[in-house]
């Protein structure tokens, strides 16, 4: 295997967290949600429970013109809720599987005790009869992918209009992103116990605050890890084209690792401006992460590779510690793959250096407890 000797992980550093017991309830009647997780009360207020007319109402009677985008099991709208809340409201589409039922409950279960600066917040929910909603924290500056891919519709091409562009992301909102990302996916594997793997992380699923932070989104099709000291988990092939491990893809063997590879291929798509799969492009390019990685040690071809967008408005020394990072992260043998632990660490001296996006402008919360999960819930195979 190559060898990269530019990404140097800095000694990890054990820190003791304390942790209490709290109160446990559950949105179903006592019954433990579909993970075998036992419900622990959040540290902040818990997520409303809203009638399917309130949603309505909120937004204007789920009108096209609200809509902000379409996924596999439903449409999120934007909405205003009844005191003022922007918000984004997910309508699950039920399909003769129950996956829209899986996925509602998986994210209410989850995210309504799991609490991040850097996850999407749970505002609250509905069951009200075969509806099923959920509704989160209104994020304005929509998803990373809008921003890095742009879709032009093709009625306007035709008619000679210009869409209204968004601005193109600048190399230091770029090293932020990536910093909130690694952050966000170090808390679910690092700071709940299991971890939590969000088995479908791609730059769809990162969504952007009015500052431009980062937060993720999209979890219901998360998985509990094993309680083994391998944390592997045996499951369906699911996510996205393009962002599946290698290991994961081709035996459905899922750990904390399959994140990081999913994680390396957005830090390409920071890097790049590329798309994961893009069969438009020349043979050999077809495929972003066989493409990039043998040019990820070669300064020369590296500069070559980064996004036009930029303009060559970036540090070059940067770009080589940022691209060792991701280097290691898609590397093809799971265990050659960093914790998320060590690609927080490696980034913050990076972004630290950046004069416009500091670790200081957006401080780490302490985190109070530790989350904690019924051993259980590592044996659910779907």
């Amino acid at each position: 295997m190559q060898q990269y000797s530019t990404a140097v992980w800095p000694r990890r550093t054990l820190v003791l967290i304390g942790f209490g017991w709290c109160g446990t309830g559950c949105i179903y009647g006592g019954r433990l949600g579909p993970l075998g997780l036992a419900v622990v009360q959040p540290r902040s207020r818990g997520a409303q429970v809203f009638t399917y007319r309130e949603l309505e109402r909120a937004t204007d009677g789920f009108g096209e013109g609200n809509v902000l985008g379409r996924g596999a099991y439903g449409v999120v709208f934007r909405g205003r809720l009844g005191d003022g809340t922007p918000a984004a409201i997910k309508r699950l589409q039920l399909d003769p599987r129950r996956q829209g039922e899986r996925e509602f409950r998986v994210e209410v279960d989850l995210l309504s005790r799991m609490h991040s600066p850097h996850l999407v917040g749970l505002l609250g929910y509905c069951a009200d009869q075969s509806h099923r909603l959920l509704v989160f924290e209104f994020m304005p500056n929509g998803s990373l992918k809008g921003h890095l891919h742009p879709v032009i519709p093709a009625v306007d091409v035709a008619a000679g209009e210009q869409r209204d562009a968004r601005p193109t992301l600048d190399w230091q909102t770029r090293l932020g992103i990536a910093l909130d990302c690694a952050r966000a996916l170090e808390f679910l594997h690092e700071h709940t116990s299991p971890a939590v793997i969000h088995r479908d992380f791609n730059c769809s699923n990162v969504l952007l605050d009015h500052n431009y932070r980062a937060r993720v989104s999209d979890f219901g099709t998360a998985k509990v890890g094993s309680n083994k000291a391998n944390g592997q988990v045996v499951t369906r092939v699911l996510g996205t084209t393009g962002y599946l491990a290698p290991e994961y893809a081709s035996t459905g063997k899922l750990t904390t690792k399959s994140d990081v590879y999913s994680y390396g291929v957005v830090l390409l798509e920071l890097l790049t401006g590329r798309v994961p799969v893009d069969t438009q492009r020349p043979p050999g390019q077809h495929v972003l992460v066989s493409w990039a990685l043998p040019r990820l040690t070669n300064r020369e071809r590296l500069v070559q590779m980064v996004d036009p967008a930029l303009k060559g408005q970036f540090a070059v020394k940067d770009l080589i510690q940022v691209a060792a990072i991701a280097a290691m992260c898609i590397q093809t043998k799971a265990e050659y793959r960093p914790l998320m632990t060590d690609v927080v660490q490696s980034l913050i001296p990076i972004v630290k250096k950046s004069p416009s996006m500091s670790c200081s402008s957006t401080p780490a919360r302490p985190l109070q407890h530790v989350v904690y999960m019924s051993p259980a819930a590592g044996s659910n195979t779907s």
